[in-house]
C-alpha cells in the first residue's frame, strides 16, 4: 500500500496525500473516508452515495434472478413440456439458483444484504451511475478474460504491443476502465513496467479481478446467448489466472471522469474499449488523460470506435480521433488497426470479429485542466434549488400522467376499446387516437413482463 499511497488523490478536492487506516483512506481536507472493499480503495467523489447506489443495483439484479427462478418454476408446472425440454429447464433452474448463491457470496464485501427491497421496488428505482451499468452489463467479459482460453486475450495484448517500441519501458501504468482485469494483468506480467493500477467502477468485475489475480480459482456459470448444444445453456466455468500477479499490481475503484490521482502521476495510461462509450466528449477526456501523465508520458488506446453520442457531430471517425488527440497536447498518434475475435465464447453460436483501432501517442505539452466532472446538476444533488420546468420535463410529466391513468384503468374487466372511451371522456385524446396509443403501451408492458434476466 505504500507505493499506492503516493499515487492517490482525493476524488473530491484533488488534495494529497490520503491517509490509510485499517478500513479506509481518509482525506483531511474534505474530512471524508473512502472505504476499502476487500482491500481495494473505493475512491468515488461521493463514496457512500455511490456505494449505496451500487448496493441498490446489485440487489436489484439478485431480485431479478429470484424473479427468473420463479418463472422457471412456473414453466416446469406445464404438463405439456417435452421430457427433453423439462430436463433442460430443470438443469438450467438449478444453475441459476447456484449462480445466485455464488454471486451473493462474491458480493458480500459490498454488503448488498443491507438492502431488502422487493423486485418491483428496484425495478422502479433503478439508480444512477451510468444508467446502463449493472451486475450483468459486462458479465460475459469475466469468462472471456479468465475462462475461454487465450485467443482473444493474446490478440488484444498483441495490438497494444503493435503500437509500442520494442523493449518499451512503460513505468507506472494506469489502466482506465480495466473491467475484469485481464488486459491490465497481461500488460503487467508480460511488458516492462514498474507498477500497474487497474481502475474500474463495477464491483463484480473488480472483485473477480482481485480474486483471480491473487491466485484464487473461482467457479461461475456462463449463460451463452445462443448455446451450441443442449447442455451449453449453463456452463460452470473455472476462472483462473495463468499465475499469481505478485507485487506492484493494484486494483482501485473509481470513476474515469473523476480519476483519484494527482496530476503528472503516470508514465503510461491505457484506455481499453473506453473512449467511445464514456459519457464525456473525447476532447475533454483527452485533456484529463494529458493532466494525469508525466511530461513525455504515453497514452495507449485500444478498442473499436463505436461512438453512440446523441449528437451526430460527436460520433467521431478515426481521422477525427487522431486530430482531437493531437489537439489535446499529444503527438500525432501512431495507429495500428487489425481484425480480432471479440466475445467469441466456445459454447455460443454468437461471437464476432471486431476491427480495433489502437494508437500510441506522447504528451508533448500541458493543456488546461478540465473542470471537475459533475454527473448530475446541483438541483438534483443538493435538493435545494428549484427543479427546472424544461420542455422535455413538461412532456415527460404529461406522458407519465397519461400512462399512470391508463394503468389505473386496468381492472380485469375493461377492454382496450373500453379504456379508449374513458380517455376520450376525460378529453385526453380522441377515441381513434387513444386506441392505438393504449395498444402500443400495453404491448410494451406485455413484452417487458415476458423478458427474463440475460447474462
Amino acid at each position: 500500500m505504500t507505493a499506492l499511497a503516493s499515487l492517490l488523490a482525493c476524488p473530491r478536492c484533488d488534495k494529497t496525500p490520503l491517509e490509510l487506516s485499517d478500513d479506509a483512506w481518509h482525506c483531511k481536507a474534505c474530512k471524508v473516508d473512502f472505504p476499502l472493499i476487500e482491500g481495494m480503495p473505493w475512491l468515488f467523489a461521493e463514496p457512500m452515495a455511490t456505494l449505496g447506489e451500487w448496493r441498490g443495483r446489485l440487489q436489484f439484479s439478485l431480485q431479478q434472478l429470484s424473479h427468473e427462478i420463479a418463472g422457471l418454476d412456473k414453466e416446469l408446472q406445464n404438463d405439456d413440456l417435452r421430457d427433453l425440454s423439462r430436463r433442460r429447464v430443470t438443469r438450467y433452474k438449478k444453475a441459476v439458483e447456484s449462480h445466485k448463491r455464488t454471486l451473493q457470496k462474491l458480493l458480500r464485501p459490498v454488503e448488498v444484504q443491507l438492502l431488502q427491497g422487493n423486485f418491483e421496488t428496484y425495478l422502479a428505482l433503478r439508480t444512477r451511475l451510468p444508467s446502463d451499468q449493472g451486475l450483468n452489463t459486462y458479465y460475459p467479459n469475466i469468462h472471456r478474460d479468465w475462462a475461454w482460453g487465450d485467443e482473444e486475450n493474446q490478440a488484444s495484448l498483441q495490438q497494444v504491443r503493435a503500437v509500442l517500441h520494442d523493449h518499451a519501458e512503460l513505468g507506472n501504468i494506469l489502466v482506465l476502465g480495466a473491467g475484469a482485469g485481464r488486459l491490465a494483468y497481461d500488460i503487467h506480467t508480460v511488458l516492462d513496467c514498474t507498477l500497474t493500477v487497474a481502475m474500474d467502477f463495477n464491483p463484480l468485475l473488480m472483485l473477480v479481478a482481485r480474486s483471480v489475480t491473487s491466485g484464487e480459482t473461482l467457479k461461475l456459470y456462463e449463460f451463452p446467448i445462443a448455446p451450441l448444444s443442449y447442455e451449453d445453456d449453463a456452463i460452470l466455468r473455472k476462472l483462473q489466472a495463468p499465475h499469481h500477479v505478485g507485487e506492484n499490481f493494484h486494483l482501485v475503484f473509481g470513476d474515469a471522469l473523476r480519476p483519484p490521482f494527482p496530476d503528472g502521476t503516470f508514465d503510461t495510461i491505457v484506455t481499453p474499449w473506453l473512449i467511445d462509450i464514456i459519457g464525456e466528449d473525447l476532447s475533454i477526456l483527452a485533456a484529463r488523460i494529458n493532466n494525469l501523465l508525466k511530461d513525455g508520458g504515453r497514452w495507449v488506446n485500444f478498442g473499436s470506435l463505436a461512438f453512440a453520442n446523441p449528437e451526430r457531430a460527436r460520433r467521431y471517425s478515426p481521422e477525427e480521433v487522431k486530430a482531437i488527440v493531437a489537439e489535446g497536447g499529444f503527438s500525432d498518434p501512431y495507429v495500428s488497426q487489425a481484425t480480432i475475435p471479440y466475445m467469441d465464447s466456445p459454447a455460443s453460436r454468437h461471437g464476432r470479429r471486431e476491427r480495433v483501432f489502437t494508437f500510441s501517442t506522447y504528451k508533448e505539452r500541458e493543456v488546461r485542466k478540465p473542470e471537475r466532472h459533475k454527473a448530475l446538476p446541483d438541483w438534483i444533488v443538493t435538493g435545494k434549488d428549484p427543479v427546472p420546468l424544461s420542455p422535455s420535463f413538461r412532456q415527460q410529466a404529461m406522458t407519465t400522467q397519461i400512462y399512470s391513468f391508463i394503468m389505473s384503468l386496468i381492472d380485469g374487466r375493461r377492454s382496450i376499446k373500453d379504456m379508449a372511451i374513458v380517455l376520450e371522456k376525460q378529453k385526453l385524446m380522441t377515441r381513434d387516437e387513444a386506441e392505438p396509443a393504449i395498444r402500443s403501451f400495453l404491448t410494451r408492458m406485455y413484452d417487458d413482463s415476458r423478458k427474463q434476466s440475460a447474462f
